[in-house]
């Protein structure tokens, strides 16, 4: 499953997966794909750098990158604290409402609260770049589009590709203007932010106007049919994120958030702003319905909504509420039924890659 870029970024393989989990990064890249490490839950620089040791040390001189959530343009000196202050206490105590309605207990005193993007903060983003730029890590992406200029051209001085998502042609041609290196056409079928275009009409759309930088294709992949689908529409890798949290590797906050994605249907997620204040697929649940419901107040824009369900999700994960669990996912979670270790997953999508080439083989030959 070679292309030109993959042969640049010497793995053997096109396909980049993105995880929150180190573990799950690392068993990418030993699998022969790259492994890209999620930062933005990554609140303090120190945390990140002990996760990157990590994976210098587990990743067998494979090459690994990292993802971060940065917006093109630059806002210096605001601070977490002005932000919280934006948030308006009627979304407050909507948020108290919710979660009383289930019943969720408060965290207790020894309690982390585990689910606070920061990572977003320009600040917080920054320094996770300071500590990134230490490492041999090969390729940068960043989920909110082009970063700021300055980062591409640190990135670029350290022999780093950049990466950028985009949901439309056009976004795509923003970020071939900006600089990057590799444009990641992500449909609406995927997990997490996403625009309104459909992978397949999407994949082509971008590689034509981008020409001759490369795209990865994403959204709705999971199989190896799926790769070679991708890679026919003319992309020259595939972005997977979805698929592999629910391999053995993945650390997920409890075991009922595993078994609901083990037991969901491609039906039964929904493009909601419940979680970041931007359209972000994830399970549907009673907190997704409770965002959508005219009697609430309606989810406020990114970053607000973030801050202001932080501690909201934590304690839901923590006391394991059923109807309100829920996590990004994409619609082919509805294709992850068992839990697999990463190489299986992996073994998989190259042996089901040959067979759809096997096919198209015939069918040439029968021609």
């Amino acid at each position: 499953m070679e292309t030109s870029l993959s042969k640049r970024l010497g793995i053997e393989h096109a396909i980049f997966g993105f995880t929150p989990f180190p573990a799950v990064a690392a068993a990418l890249s030993r699998a022969g794909g790259m492994g890209v490490l999620g930062a933005v839950r990554y609140a303090q620089a120190d945390e990140l750098a002990r996760s990157l040791d990590w994976l210098d040390a587990n990743t067998d001189g494979r090459p690994y990158g990292l993802d971060v959530v940065m917006p093109a343009k630059k806002i210096e000196g605001v601070t977490e604290a002005d932000v919280e202050a934006m948030i308006p206490e009627g979304h407050r105590q909507y948020v108290r409402e919710v979660l009383a309605k289930h019943g969720v207990p408060e965290l207790g005193p020894d309690d982390v609260s585990g689910w606070r993007i920061t990572g977003w903060m320009e600040q917080v983003a920054r320094s996770q770049l300071d500590v990134a730029f230490e490492y041999p890590i090969k390729l940068l992406a960043n989920a909110l589009g082009s970063p700021p200029a300055d980062i591409v051209e640190r990135a670029h001085d350290h022999g780093i590709l950049v990466a950028a998502l985009a949901g439309s042609a056009r976004h795509a041609k923003h970020h071939q203007d900006a600089g990057i290196d590799i444009v990641v056409a992500q449909g609406y079928e995927a997990g997490g932010h996403t625009g309104e275009i459909g992978s397949m009409v999407l994949v082509p759309e971008v590689v034509r106007a981008v020409d001759p930088l490369p795209v990865l294709a994403a959204g709705g992949i999971g199989t190896g049919e799926q790769v070679a689908a991708g890679l026919a529409l003319g992309a020259q890798g595939v972005w997977l994120g979805s698929v592999w949290l629910t391999t053995t590797e993945a650390e997920l906050p409890s075991p009922a958030l595993m078994a609901k994605l083990l037991a969901a249907g491609s039906g039964d997620t929904v493009r909601s702003r419940a979680l970041t204040g931007k359209p972000a697929r994830q399970l549907r649940t009673e907190w997704t319905d409770a965002w959508e419901d005219p009697a609430g107040p309606g989810p406020l824009p990114m970053p607000l909504q973030g801050l202001l369900v932080a501690d909201a999700v934590s304690r839901i994960q923590r006391y394991e509420i059923g109807p309100l669990l829920g996590t990004p996912v994409g619609q082919i979670v509805g294709q992850m039924n068992e839990r697999r270790s990463v190489q299986a997953v992996f073994d998989d999508l190259t042996r089901g890659f040959e067979q759809a080439l096997d096919r198209l083989n015939t069918i040439g030959g029968r021609a």
